[in-house]
C-alpha cells in the first residue's frame, strides 16, 4: 500500500497517477538485475541520449537535477530493467494480441476525392471509370478536403483510421476500381482502393504490443491502488 504525507498534493497538482505508476513498477522491478554487458550498454545509451562525453558533462549533469551517482545509475538502468521485466512477463502474449489487434493495425493507400455536390460526384465517377481523366487530375480541380493537395492520396495510413462507413467499402474493395460515388455526412465521395497493406508480426510490431501490455498492466495496477486509498474501503479508511 503506497503511503505519503503529499499524496493530496501529489492529487492536486495532477501527479497522483504518475506517482503510483512509477511507484508500482519499480515493485514490480525489484527482482530485475543487470549483467555486466548489460549495464554498459545502458550506460552508453544514456551518454549518448544526454550528450554525455567527459566526466565534467556528467557532472554537471549531475548537479543540474541534484541526483546522486547512484540516481544516475539508477536512470541509466531503469530503461534496460522495464525493458528485460516486459520480455519476461509481455513477450509469450505479443503474437496473441497481435492477432487479436490485426484488424486495427492493417494499412492502406486509397484516392479520395470529397465533394458536397452529389450531381458533381457522379459527373467525375463516370469520367474517372471511363478513361476520359485521371482520379489525381480530378482531385486537384474538384476536391473540396485536404486530399486537393495531395492529389488525392491517402495513406498509407491505419485502415481504421477512416470513417466506419469507408472503412467496410475499403475492406471489399478491389485494388483499382473506383467506387461509386457515396455519402457520408455533408460529403459525397469518391474512392479507389490502391494498396492494402496486412499488418504482419515482426519484431517492431513484437515490441509495439509489449510496451501496449505493459502500459495496460500498469494502468489496471493504478486503478486497483487509487481504489484501495479511496475513503470509505477497508484500506483507505485506515
Amino acid at each position: 500500500m503506497i503511503t505519503s504525507p503529499d499524496l493530496q498534493k501529489l492529487a492536486r497538482y495532477g501527479l497522483l497517477r504518475p506517482f503510483i505508476r512509477q511507484v508500482r513498477l519499480e515493485e514490480a522491478l525489484e527482482g530485475i538485475a543487470l549483467d555486466g554487458e548489460e549495464r554498459e550498454a545502458a550506460w552508453a545509451q544514456f551518454r549518448e541520449d544526454n550528450g554525455i562525453e567527459s566526466e565534467e558533462d556528467l557532472q554537471r549533469l549531475r548537479q543540474g537535477l541534484m541526483m546522486s551517482q547512484a540516481d544516475v545509475d539508477y536512470q541509466a538502468q531503469f530503461p534496460v530493467r522495464v525493458w528485460k521485466y516486459c520480455v519476461e512477463h509481455f513477450a509469450a502474449k505479443a503474437e496473441s494480441r497481435f492477432l487479436a489487434k490485426k484488424a486495427d493495425l492493417d494499412q492502406v493507400v486509397y484516392s479520395l476525392l470529397r465533394t458536397t455536390q452529389p450531381h458533381l460526384a457522379r459527373e467525375l465517377y463516370l469520367q474517372i471509370s471511363e478513361g476520359e481523366a485521371s482520379f489525381d487530375a480530378l482531385a486537384v480541380a474538384h476536391a473540396e478536403g485536404p486530399e486537393q493537395a495531395t492529389r488525392g492520396i491517402v495513406g498509407p495510413v491505419p485502415l481504421t483510421q477512416a470513417h466506419p462507413e469507408l472503412v467496410q467499402r475499403l475492406r471489399t474493395a478491389h485494388p483499382g476500381v473506383v467506387l461509386e460515388p457515396f455519402p457520408i455526412g455533408e460529403w459525397w465521395l469518391l474512392v479507389r482502393l490502391e494498396t492494402l497493406i496486412p499488418a504482419s508480426f515482426n519484431d517492431e510490431v513484437a515490441d509495439a504490443m509489449i510496451q501496449e501490455l505493459l502500459d495496460e498492466w500498469l494502468e489496471e495496477e493504478v486503478d486497483a491502488c487509487l481504489a484501495r486509498m479511496r475513503p470509505g474501503t477497508a484500506e483507505g479508511s485506515r
